[in-house]
């Protein structure tokens, strides 16, 4: 049974993924994990002929991944798609991020893409494929969203060594790293941030990062997508610019911005 599983399936990113699924891949059922079952079972109703599996988990707690590797052992499924889409951030001033907050963040960023690519690998083959949901921060230190940050520079670093060492099983790794995306990503973000983070940038739709991040994993070799011409160049820019003046750019922006849209 061909199998595509993805994480974060209830809505934002991992929800558009679902919706666009059927326009690049062939496959029997599709593995849809999030914390909300009717988010997960209304998915079907989308889905024109691939049949949708909910499996309501949350991925910040161990025994979830306990009960993912006994699916797995009793389904033996042929992944052909494995897409970690799960995640959330919260912004502002370090002293008014509850320390776990910080940690969630780090077992959902971090520890699950790591987990479920670790429990899946065993059951893909040649010419299967892995997205991991990225972020444009993860090319740079991101005052007042530092963890947030460090858990996608991990994910880009991650996935990078991924790309290598299965190159030779010919299975695809793709890092997406978008900017700012029009998702409820910001409902989250928004109750930690005391006006230190304050949005000036632009929003991209999620439906067309993910078109852009399915083009990038057929259609080409490369190890990361980034959509927009002006996302590219800032992701050109800070490869040779001294972190230290990023960081001191990012802040001055922060201060002169007077809109807050969190």
């Amino acid at each position: 049974m061909k199998v595509a599983v993805i994480t974060g399936a209830s809505s934002g990113m991992g929800r558009e993924f679902v919706v666009q699924l059927e326009k690049y891949f062939d496959i029997d059922e599709v593995w849809v994990i999030a914390r909300r079952e009717d988010r997960l079972k209304s998915l079907q109703n989308i889905l024109k002929k691939t049949k949708v599996k909910a499996i309501p988990l949350d991925l910040t707690l161990k025994e979830s991944f306990d009960i993912f590797h006994a699916l797995l052992e009793k389904e033996k499924p042929d992944i052909k798609l494995l897409i970690n889409a799960s995640g959330f951030g919260y912004f502002g001033h370090y002293e008014n991020i509850p320390m776990d907050y910080e940690e969630k963040m780090v077992d959902l960023n971090v520890k699950a893409y790591m987990n479920m690519t670790k429990l899946c690998l065993p059951y893909m083959h040649e010419g299967s494929n892995i997205i991991q949901l990225d972020s444009l921060s993860a090319f740079q230190p991101v005052p007042y969203i530092g963890v947030y940050a460090a858990t996608k520079a991990f994910v880009l670093s991650y996935s990078k060594s991924l790309y290598m060492e299965l190159e030779p099983r010919k299975i695809r790794v793709l890092s997406v790293c978008p900017g700012w995306v029009k998702t409820e990503f910001f409902e989250t973000a928004s109750k930690t941030n005391d006006g230190s983070v304050r949005y000036f940038y632009k929003l991209f739709e999620p439906n067309d990062v993910v078109a852009k991040a399915y083009h990038d994993l057929l259609k080409t070799k490369k190890e990361v997508s980034v959509l927009g011409f002006g996302t590219r160049w800032q992701v050109r820019l800070v490869k040779f610019l001294p972190s230290k003046l990023v960081m001191k750019i990012w802040m001055r922006q922060q201060r002169k911005t007077k809109n807050n849209n969190f």
